[in-house]
């Protein structure tokens, strides 16, 4: 029952989803964020995927999903401990909590009930995203581990899932990490840690926190946590793209989620789909992605992907046979296990303008052998695909006209005509139908003063670099 309940609570999301797009100025005024209250955790201007709340907390719940056997003999997923235990709800309050509890053993398990015994299994780290009607975010950060039993075989049978509403995923492997070092003591010793690290502010963007914690035969340790200065970085790994993918699939691939088309990305493991999910996501930076977005897809709403509205999944290749049977329309299926294309819509290829793809061909080869950490790559990809909207769009805000109480009004024609450029032309042409860059816009529109985030300081970059050029 639990998980028709979900299922049916995730076709409804999907029909207010359809109900909302008839509505396009409606969709925008509701989806945009409440200056008061959010703060993006970056430079002003930065925008992101999961925002940062000024004095939020690490996380809303620890919760150990374990598989167990029902009445009928089948191994199901169940929540068996859950930190903190919040009393005391409001009725709305309690509703939502059991919507979020229902639904979180669904996506720390999303490969159905057929289980084998094992001798041994490599603990495997991954990531789901689960979206509410109103569009906000809440992030599960899952590491599977196998029991620890004395007998031989043993089942994959429990997750850490970590539930929180903040958007960095190195952050919180390290700390699972060290849920996982703790628990080879004893289970008992993650629970103080765990509260220590919910009494802890989150830091700011650069800024670290040190943790205390109490190790049996080890004393005290201090383990210290620091936040990535970029915040546009922080949830994202770009090394499973580069190794799976080449760079002309990439970017076929970031034009059809430019142009918000349906993707499925396949994979045998769970780490590399959420991980290429979340790349492919922040690859569209300053842009963010705000329709359908499941990084690992459970067996039961493998329907998702006949949703007629734009979507960003991922799903086990296990399923790819269900997959194939689906009534899928106009979707970009892509096999990161093989580093191809099962289905394409066709004209991925033609979708961005050619010299500026031959310009990012020319640099992401490179990337993966001469960068020597992974914060200097993530960096460096990213700059790629920057550079691409510096020199596409970075011209709106000469085409946005204000009025005397400083409302500003964005001139799409003058703006979609001003390139010399035909295939850029072409490629606004289409760019400035989707969602996110209506978002984008309205969020300009609001402000005269051009927020000095990562994206702008590109724009003031390109246009000192163009200067000498008019001059000369």
């Amino acid at each position: 029952m639990a998980v028709e309940g979900i299922v049916r609570l995730f076709r409804n999301s999907i029909r207010n989803s359809l109900r909302r797009r008839s509505s396009r100025t409606d969709e925008l005024q509701n989806a945009l964020p409440t200056e008061s209250k959010i703060d993006t955790g970056g430079r002003p201007g930065d925008r992101s995927s999961f925002p940062y709340f000024t004095g939020q907390l690490f996380f809303e719940y620890l919760v150990v999903v374990s598989l167990k056997k029902n009445s009928q003999g089948n191994y199901e997923p169940k929540i068996t401990y859950q930190f903190p235990k919040r009393e005391n709800l409001l009725r709305g309050q309690r509703e939502e909590e059991e919507r979020l509890l229902q639904a979180i053993p669904l996506f720390c398990f999303p490969d159905g009930n057929e289980w084998a015994p094992l001798m041994e299994y490599t603990s495997e780290t991954f990531s789901f995203v689960l979206t509410n009607v109103d569009g906000s975010r809440k992030i599960g950060y899952c590491r599977r581990l196998l029991p620890i039993w004395h007998c031989v075989f043993r089942l994959p049978r429990r997750v850490y899932c970590i539930i929180s509403c903040l958007g960095c995923f190195g952050l919180f492997s390290k700390i699972l990490d060290e849920v996982e070092k703790r628990r080879q003591i004893s289970a008992a010793v993650i629970y103080p840690f765990m509260q220590g690290l919910r009494e802890s502010p989150f830091p700011a963007p650069g800024k670290t926190v040190t943790i205390k914690s109490f190790i049996p035969d080890s004393g005290t340790e201090l383990l210290e946590l620091t936040r990535p200065l970029e915040s546009r970085l922080e949830h994202v790994e770009f090394q499973v793209l580069l190794q799976c993918l080449s760079p002309e699939k990439i970017l076929q691939i970031f034009a059809s989620a430019a142009l918000e088309r349906r993707i499925v990305f396949l994979a045998e493991d769970l780490s590399s789909l959420s991980k290429g999910i979340h790349a492919t996501a922040a690859l569209l930076y300053p842009f963010t992605w705000c329709h359908t977005y499941i990084p690992v897809v459970p067996e039961q709403l493998l329907s998702t992907v006949c949703c007629p509205t734009p979507f960003m999944v991922g799903v086990q290749k296990r399923y790819l046979d269900e997959i194939l049977d689906q009534p899928m329309e106009e979707v970009l299926l892509v096999d990161l296990s093989e580093g191809k294309f099962l289905k394409l819509v066709g004209d991925e290829e033609e979708i961005l303008p050619g010299k500026l793809q031959s310009e990012m061909l020319a640099s992401l080869p490179t990337m993966n052998n001469n960068i020597k950490t992974s914060e200097e790559l993530n960096a460096h990809v990213s700059d790629a695909f920057v550079q691409f909207f510096v020199k596409t769009i970075g011209h709106y805000p000469a085409h946005i006209k204000w009025n005397r109480s400083g409302q500003g009004c964005f001139q799409e024609r003058p703006f979609c005509k001003a390139p010399t450029s035909r295939a850029c032309r072409r490629f606004l042409k289409r760019f400035v139908k989707t969602q996110m860059f209506s978002l984008f816009i309205q969020e300009a529109e609001r402000n005269r003063k051009c927020a000095e985030g990562y994206f702008q300081q590109k724009l003031n970059e390109y246009q000192e670099q163009k200067k000498p050029r008019r001059l000369s």
